[in-house]
């Protein structure tokens, strides 16, 4: 262009004799065309060169006026947010951010330590009134964990943990994996480890390795077990991986891969289940099914009268959450805080969704004045993990701790986050006074305040609570533990209620016939069986019971025997009259039908037969302790 501009430039100052020969000129290498007089040409040349000057002032004041507000906005950034200002920023939230974490978590220790103290007075006790302060599944893994402390070695404790065949009566379990501990340990251990942005984006491959990765290594761990290799995770993720890419191998663009955007979750779904129905056909697996039953009968798809589905339906974890405690939330400012977060940040999520299935690219970096705090990948897993999380607690009330602490940390990081209320100012369209500022400055304030209006109103409670003295003092269990301690042989076996066998287990180490475990189907099927003591069966039914788990020892309960619950329906006698079809209901009203008496009753008695069974051996007020009867002696 330079070039072409000085020769007319030198023609319309002295008219050059090059342009009368038309040689810049492409319309007289046209042939057959007639070639212009000289005074033409001179004309023709001054108009193209004044259009030409023209048009190359106008690009230049067109790429001026574009380049002045992208110049200006980075001389605003440099003096306004230079990268020493953006460290120190980041060094101040970071550094106040951690104080405030550390310092709740230790005043939380430090009121969980009092409290536990003030209640158990734990520290003045001895090891025996410590050890019966844990109920049911607790005390089984204290069990454990003090058989792994005894050990010579970590090795050996391991291997006999793998290997256990003094805890259960003709069964040798596999505590590490009866327990299912191994994957909560892998994910924690990974979650520590997702530093970068996080494993938590969704729609990233390294995240489904990752869940590849976790669920054969949990295959291994847990000595190959099957249900882990069929389960529908597994399924989803390797559908999640195809569809995916399939979408990224196609071109943008085409009809293909615009039905393919709309197909994507149909495909998704019919691949994860087609998967999983394979993978269940051709590889040998023992799947849970009394997992999917009581699911079935949760959500009211089924009804049953099985004795095991209707005692854990009763149970308190795993029935709906109460009011009260979606009333603790509220009044801790928790639950309207959460609220507000999940939906601003579930919003911004779907609008990014909705960008994404326009067509419209994702920014590499997302600044604060955008206002976009859906497109950070760690907030989209994160919502879509605490809507699942919310999903499960809503339905069973033992999931509230995992997902109590997941409204915690979303709740504080929205408060204190001025993305979040710079993308609220974006939809309201503030403009009244700066936005950015008005959210640096919301981010800074809001927790404050939050956090001294629950120091004002719950600070005086907790004192008041921990100023108060309780005892907790359990002398017939007690003595029940000391007993069995001194005068029971060291090869008995105990049967009784899972709770109070796991108790035995604790403190005296003694061999039981069943434990509080619900993850397998053989202990839950003892359970039941066990359970039959305070049915209405005949001595002889239940002698036969407890001498098939080669049980020497049996433990009544008072409590069970004769209990009271304000829930007539989910009392243990109850359940186990239904099951065994002892009650008949007609028309609201219920019928007993039984030629036996309740067993726990009847043995009480000390007459034939059951003194030809069961020989007591120790009471007191709470427990009964009857030796079962080797030698059977028919007595009138």
């Amino acid at each position: 262009m330079r070039e072409r501009s000085r020769p007319r430039g030198r023609r319309e100052a002295g008219g050059s004799g090059r342009s009368a020969g038309g040689a810049a000129s492409p319309r007289r290498e046209r042939r057959g065309a007639p070639a212009p007089a000289a005074g033409g040409s001179r004309r023709l040349a001054m108009e193209e060169g004044a259009a030409d000057l023209r048009q190359r002032k106008k690009q230049n004041c067109t790429e001026s006026d574009k380049m002045a507000p992208e110049e200006r906005n980075k001389e605003n950034s440099k003096l306004g947010r230079s990268p020493k200002y953006m460290l120190i920023q980041r060094f101040a939230k970071l550094f106040f951010g951690c104080l405030a974490a550390v310092t709740s978590g230790m005043m939380y220790a430090v009121y969980l330590s009092t409290y536990h103290e003030r209640k158990f007075w734990f520290s003045s006790r001895q090891e025996l009134e410590r050890e019966i302060t844990f109920q049911g599944d607790s005390a089984i893994y204290y069990s454990f964990y003090k058989e792994l402390l005894k050990a010579p070695s970590f090795e050996r404790g391991v291997y006999e943990l793998t290997h256990n065949n003094k805890t259960i009566s003709l069964k040798t379990i596999n505590a590490v994996q009866q327990m299912t501990l191994y994957p909560e340990l892998i994910a924690s251990v990974l979650y520590q480890a997702s530093g970068s942005e996080k494993f938590c984006y969704l729609l990233v491959h390294e995240v489904y390795k990752i869940y590849l990765f976790s669920l054969f290594l949990g295959y291994l761990l847990q000595f190959e077990n099957s249900v882990l290799l069929v389960s529908p995770l597994l399924s989803l993720v390797a559908a999640l991986m195809l569809s995916k890419c399939l979408q990224m191998n196609m071109k943008k663009g085409t009809l293909m891969s615009r039905l393919l955007k709309i197909m994507y979750i149909y495909l998704v779904l019919t691949v994860t289940v087609t998967l999983n129905l394979l993978l269940k056909m051709f590889l040998p697996h023992k799947e849970n099914e009394h997992l999917l039953k009581f699911i079935e009968v949760k959500l009211g798809l089924n009804t049953t009268k099985n004795f095991t589905m209707n005692w854990l339906l009763c149970q308190e974890s795993l029935q709906a959450p109460s009011q009260d405690f979606f009333l603790r939330l509220t009044q801790s400012s928790l639950l309207p805080f959460y609220i507000l977060v999940l939906i601003i940040c579930l919003f911004s999520v779907t609008q990014v969704i909705f960008r994404r299935i326009c067509g419209e690219p994702l920014k590499e970096t997302v600044k604060l004045e955008d206002g976009r705090i859906g497109e950070r990948p760690e907030i989209v897993y994160h919502v879509i993990h605490t809507i699942l999380l919310g999903c499960l607690a809503m339905c069973l009330e033992g999931m509230k701790y995992l997902w109590t602490p997941y409204v915690c940390m979303l709740a504080a990081f929205g408060v204190c986050s001025p993305e979040l209320w710079m993308t609220l100012f974006k939809w309201l369209r503030l403009k009244a006074v700066h936005p950015i500022l008005l959210a640096l400055i919301l981010s800074m304030a809001v927790p404050t305040i939050i956090g001294f209006s629950l120091w004002k109103e719950f600070f005086p409670r907790i004192m008041t609570e921990l100023s108060e003295l309780q005892e907790f003092y359990d002398p017939d269990t007690v003595e029940l533990m000391t007993w069995i301690k001194r005068q029971a042989p060291v090869a008995a076996v105990f049967a009784g209620s899972p709770q109070l066998m796991g108790v035995i287990k604790l403190c005296t180490g003694w061999m039981v016939s069943s434990l509080p475990l619900y993850n397998d189907d053989d202990l839950l099927k003892r359970n039941e069986n066990i359970y039959q003591i305070y049915s209405k069966r005949s001595a002889e039914d239940i002698y036969k019971i407890l001498t098939s788990y080669k049980a020497n020892f049996l433990v009544i309960e008072d409590s069970i025997c004769n209990e009271v619950g304000p829930v007539r329906g989910c009392r243990v006698k109850d359940l186990l009259d239904i099951a065994n079809g002892h009650v008949v209901c007609e028309e609201g009203d219920s019928y007993a039908y039984s030629k036996y008496g309740r067993f726990c009753h009847e043995i009480k008695m000390n007459y034939s037969p059951y003194v030809n069974y069961f020989t007591r051996v120790y009471w007191n007020r709470s427990y009964f302790v009857y030796r079962i009867n080797t030698v059977i002696s028919f007595q009138s």
